[in-house]
């Protein structure tokens, strides 16, 4: 015979496990439709596939987020429709940046003054004063910037602590940048604006990062990764990385 209490025990392991249900993806078409995305983003998204950086990203609502670079707000103006109002985007703009021009301070000061939920946040280049730890921070076609002649050497080295300093444990930091040749490390960022992938991965992981993931966003097995970026030949059609690394937590 068989007790009660033992058999409720066999029952409990035979009884099939119960499956967690996994919280349903956000949908970024709401942030995409935004009507405060002015109708030049509107005219990049098909190359530059906001959703699917979203997603790979990981931005929810409700996250404290970071744009580190943010030139003329495009990707600042998606994650502040992404989180929401009850998240936050900072949006980065280096001081050396507005110093060698002016629009980019006036960028940085019309997106802050047209959403509630993003604040400025300035500094040098090497030192991003994010005032608060971040889930996300996002870095497109910047990191380069970082290995650029007119900074001093040693930058990007403190700049990726900066970037690990600010993001919470557990926290995402996602690179695209534009692919130069294997091997080439950072000798072609100032001349090409072009960085060798491994230079970045070695870079965040001396500073602790942990590439997680990658994506083929942006690849172009096409582009020879020879010309300048902005050489009316190849411009925009680059081949690109976008990468994940992970604070570990």
């Amino acid at each position: 015979m068989i007790r009660p209490l033992t058999l409720a025990l066999l029952l409990a392991v035979a009884a099939p496990p119960v499956v967690a249900k996994q919280a349903p993806a956000p949908d970024y078409k709401a942030a995409l439709a935004d009507p405060a995305r002015p109708a030049a983003d509107r005219d990049r998204d098909a190359a530059r596939k906001p959703a699917e950086l979203l997603a790979f990203a990981g931005v929810k609502p409700g996250q404290s987020v970071g744009d580190f670079v943010m030139g003329g707000g495009y990707v600042t103006r998606l994650l502040a429709a992404a989180v929401g109002s009850s998240g936050k985007v900072y949006a980065f703009q280096p001081a050396e940046f507005i110093a060698f021009k002016k629009q980019y301070g006036d960028d940085q000061a019309a997106v802050d003054a047209a959403y509630a939920n993003v604040d400025a946040v300035g500094g040098p280049f090497a030192a991003p004063a994010f005032p608060a730890p971040l889930d996300v921070i996002i870095t497109v076609q910047n990191f380069h910037d970082l290995y650029l002649k007119p900074f001093p050497e040693g930058t990007g080295d403190k700049a990726s602590a900066a970037l690990f300093a600010a993001l919470k444990p557990g926290g995402a930091l996602i690179v695209v940048d534009h692919s130069a040749a294997d091997g080439s490390g950072t000798t072609l960022s100032d001349s090409l604006h072009r960085i060798d992938k491994a230079a970045v991965v070695a870079a965040l992981t001396k500073a602790g990062f942990k590439l997680e993931a990658e994506s083929d966003l942006y690849a172009r097995a096409d582009d020879p990764r020879t010309a300048n970026v902005f050489d009316p030949a190849i411009r925009g059609k680059t081949d690109q990385f976008t990468l994940r690394f992970r604070k570990p937590g």
